[in-house]
């Protein structure tokens, strides 16, 4: 629990002016334990089904169908049950869970989460598109976008592209090429000063005036990107006026094609409109059960503005960084190609194989209305569904997570409960039961019908192929 003591006096000077008499209940919520939640991930499984499946005591979230929250001391911990690596639920704190829930997007949209680390809202996101459309999920620094490449592989999100770029760069590569983004920007975090000591010691290093003038930076890029009717939503995890309101209202003035679309507060019991800028939405820690947060949801007019500085046509002639280059799966041949295609006939998925890429005898399938040859760091390009390896095919984790259960004929099905499950999340070989069939080849572990990962069939034993980057420690 965090020792009010600690608080910087200006920071305790603005909430007194933000908050008036509301105040001192502000100030009595850093005695209060707070609640941790978990969403559930629709691409695996609905609400209802996890509800009756986990062994915990659940409590819906208002603002979101997907969320609940659980007890901290919660037994066994929800980081370490087979479920979380089943990918059937997102850790992820409460208010947190808002800015993904309040964007309205549909499957076949192109998403971008500009700033998209470590997960939580991408991976919401990913679910919502159910698979159609794409999904850019981006962040600057390339561990923070190697651990959101993680959680979304996790997830068994499959249209999906992870960069690791600036926002200008990504404006310069993609104008007005967005019907939605997400930016859930860097910010002072005086929201989180409740649960994280770490973000108050950001605070007096940093604070508001250096976070408000990065955010303006990045809400330009933003707009750049965003479709002429597409929807910009727009949150942080601070109470700052300046990089809020102040940030929105700077958008709104250098743009007169955007409009700020009004939040409805119901969809958030006990969250508040905005301080000088109604339509807003914020949520406070002594108002309702979470952190503080803030969103505003803005449109750009079916007038579109210029593009960002620069074209498609000039910025593609740079040399780049990575991507996959333009080459089919038949553009070779061999052993390696041949079993690739068996694997793939093997597989009761709906493949358009002209999306169907190797680049450097790795496999993607690439979402739809992704250009090839793009001037970006990548770390991944749609769905990794294996890598040829002297002259055979390997299908990878993150095609085992983006399966379905009735789309693999081949699979080691164990009941929840089985101790096979933990020795094969710890990378140890299993034996099959004697009343069990013998597999060979490549098998699908499922925990019941949920795929974990892969192990190689030889007969009655199976050579653990899950993936050791994600083994249980």
């Amino acid at each position: 629990m965090m020792d009010i003591n600690q608080l910087p006096a200006a920071f305790l000077a603005e909430m007194k002016t933000l908050l008036g008499v509301e105040y001192d209940r502000y100030i009595d919520s850093f005695r209060e334990e707070w609640k941790p939640g978990l969403r559930v991930n629709t691409l695996k499984l609905q609400p209802e089904r996890l509800k009756e499946m986990v062994p915990w005591k659940l409590e819906p979230v208002a603002w979101t169908e997907k969320g609940f929250y659980y007890d901290e001391g919660a037994e066994p911990k929800p980081s370490k049950h087979p479920f979380y690596y089943g990918g059937l639920y997102y850790l992820q704190e409460p208010s947190a869970m808002a800015p993904a829930a309040m964007l309205p997007v549909t499957p076949g949209d192109k998403v971008l989460d500009l700033c998209g680390a470590p997960g939580g809202k991408s991976t919401e996101l990913a679910s919502k598109l159910q698979g159609e459309g794409l999904l850019v999920a981006n962040d600057i620094s390339y561990s923070r976008a190697r651990a959101l490449l993680k959680n979304l592989e996790l997830a068994g999100a499959a249209n999906i592209c992870v960069t690791s770029e600036s926002p200008e760069q990504l404006a310069q590569v993609w104008p007005e090429f967005f019907d939605k983004i997400l930016v859930d920007a860097p910010c002072s975090g005086e929201g989180m000063f409740r649960r994280e000591d770490s973000m108050v010691r950001d605070w007096e290093e940093r604070g508001p005036a250096y976070y408000g003038p990065l955010q303006r930076k990045i809400m330009e890029a933003a707009v750049g990107m965003l479709k002429p009717g597409g929807l910009l939503l727009y949150s942080t995890c601070t109470f700052s006026r300046y990089e809020n309101e102040e940030t929105v209202l700077s958008v709104l003035e250098k743009h007169p094609e955007i409009e700020l679309v009004k939040l409805d507060l119901s969809k958030a019991p006990g969250s508040c409109d905005g301080a000088g800028l109604s339509g807003c939405m914020r949520l406070f820690p002594h108002r309702l059960k979470g952190e503080g947060h803030f969103l505003a949801l803005l449109r750009k007019g079916k007038g579109g503005s210029s593009p960002a500085d620069g074209s498609k046509k000039e910025v593609s002639q740079r040399k780049l960084s990575a991507g996959i280059p333009g080459k089919d799966m038949y553009s070779k041949t061999g052993e390696g190609q041949k079993n690739l295609q068996n694997f793939l006939s093997d597989i009761r998925m709906e493949l358009d194989m002209s999306r169907v890429v190797i680049h450097q005898e790795q496999i993607y399938y690439l979402p739809q209305g992704l250009e090839r040859n793009l001037p970006l760091r990548f770390l991944r390009t749609g769905l990794l569904m294996g890598a040829l390896k002297k002259g055979r095919f390997e299908p990878s984790q993150a095609l085992a997570m983006a399966l379905k259960a009735d789309q693999y004929s081949n699979v080691l099905r164990l009941k929840e409960g089985d101790q096979r499950i933990l020795r094969y999340l710890k990378g140890e070989t299993l034996s099959l039961a004697k009343e069990e069939r013998p597999l060979t080849g490549w098998s699908l572990v499922m925990m019941d019908e949920f795929p974990l990962g892969w192990c190689k069939g030889m007969g009655m034993s199976l050579k653990n192929k899950y993936y050791s980057g994600w083994r249980w420690q």
